[in-house]
């Protein structure tokens, strides 16, 4: 169970308002779709199942910066540090990731006869599972301080939490041909996965400005607990 005075509680609470509100409100509209005609259902589907990829393919503009904050919501702690944003094709990614699962649910749920036994206990529960899953995404967002941040005991980027201690060469990784991330190779390899990337699409700071920031700090992540000095800041605005 996590400490009572590990100062995380009141974004746990914030987390958890809102994705009750987000389930709740998902839930509620899902109950209320009326049956349609299959062929309208089919299109439906076959829309959604498209919108994501395109979504996917468009690449605006990364051009943030790194702010220092001094109270950062990570995993286990609040410290001070520095934060990435999410950018403009990250939003656009969790919503279309939004907007699919709640048209399937809809679809799914407009496929439905009117009456049966058996239509009395799927309708609700696929409408409560779709809830639960933008619910829990919803969380997700609220739960923690910006999309990536460097605080002085770890990189976290998302849920997932990366040791400075274990990083033996920061390099720029790339995906389809494109710059997507920073990979952090590890010093001593504990696992039979890649090595780990943050940054990338979902994060409003380039790549250089990363690793910038990253090699900047690699050597003493403790100085991430007091505010940069004008030099500190930029060594990471290449």
């Amino acid at each position: 169970m996590p400490s009572l005075d590990d100062g995380l509680w009141p974004r746990r609470f914030l987390a958890l308002t809102v994705a009750a509100l987000v389930a709740g409100v998902t839930a509620g509209g899902l109950l209320r779709v009326p049956q349609v005609d299959s062929s309208a259902v089919s299109l439906a589907a076959w829309l959604t199942i498209g919108v994501r990829p395109l979504a996917g393919r468009w690449w605006p503009p990364r051009d943030g910066q790194l702010h220092w904050r001094e109270r950062v919501t990570g995993l286990d702690t609040v410290e001070p540090g520095l934060v990435a944003r999410r950018s403009l094709a990250g939003w656009i990614d969790l919503a279309a990731e939004w907007v699919m699962l709640t048209m399937i649910g809809a679809v799914l749920l407009a496929s439905l006869p009117e009456q049966g036994l058996w239509v009395d206990i799927v309708r609700p529960v696929l409408a409560v599972g779709v809830a639960a899953w933008l619910g829990r995404t919803a969380y997700a967002q609220a739960r923690f301080t910006g999309q990536l941040a460097l605080t002085a005991s770890a990189i976290r980027h998302g849920r997932q939490v990366l040791d400075w201690t274990n990083i033996d060469r920061v390099s720029p990784h790339r995906r389809d041909g494109r710059l997507n991330g920073v990979r952090l190779r590890p010093a001593v390899w504990r696992s039979l996965q890649p090595a780990p990337v943050v940054g990338g699409r979902d994060t409003a700071v380039p790549e250089d400005r990363l690793i910038a920031a990253i090699e900047e700090y690699r050597f003493r992540p403790q100085d991430l607990a007091g505010e940069p000095a004008d030099a500190q800041i930029r060594a990471c605005t290449p």
